[in-house]
C-alpha cells in the first residue's frame, strides 16, 4: 500500500508543482480588486437565478438547485484570486441561463 500511495505521489508531482505555480491574475485592464468585485457580482447572479453556490464569495445560501460543477470551479478560482479564468466562465454559465450579464465597471 505505501508503494502504491509513493507511485502516486511521484505521478502527482508534476501536476501540484504546476498548481502552485501559477499565478492569480485579474482579466486584462482591471486590477484584482475589480477583478474580484465583478466575479462576486457575476457568483451573486447565479446564486440568485442559476443554482445555489452556498456562501461562496459572499453569496447567500438561496435553497434552489445546487450549482453545476463548471460554476463551482469558476468561483474557487475568483477565491484564489484567478479572475481572469473564472469570470469568463460564469459569464457564459449566466448567458446560458439566459441571465443578462452586466458588464464590468468601469475602472
Amino acid at each position: 500500500m505505501a508503494k502504491l500511495r509513493g507511485i502516486l505521489l511521484g505521478a502527482a508531482a508534476p501536476f501540484i508543482a504546476v498548481a502552485c505555480t501559477q499565478t492569480a491574475t485579474p482579466p486584462l485592464g482591471m486590477t484584482a480588486a475589480q477583478g474580484l468585485a465583478y466575479c462576486t457580482t457575476l457568483a451573486t447572479l447565479y446564486s440568485e437565478y442559476v443554482g445555489d453556490t452556498g456562501e461562496d464569495l459572499g453569496t447567500t445560501y438561496n435553497g434552489g438547485e445546487e450549482a453545476d460543477l463548471r460554476a463551482r470551479v469558476a468561483i474557487a478560482e475568483c477565491e484564489e484570486g484567478n479572475t481572469a479564468k473564472g469570470i469568463p466562465t460564469l459569464q457564459n454559465r449566466l448567458r446560458d441561463a439566459k441571465v443578462n450579464v452586466p458588464p464590468p465597471a468601469a475602472g
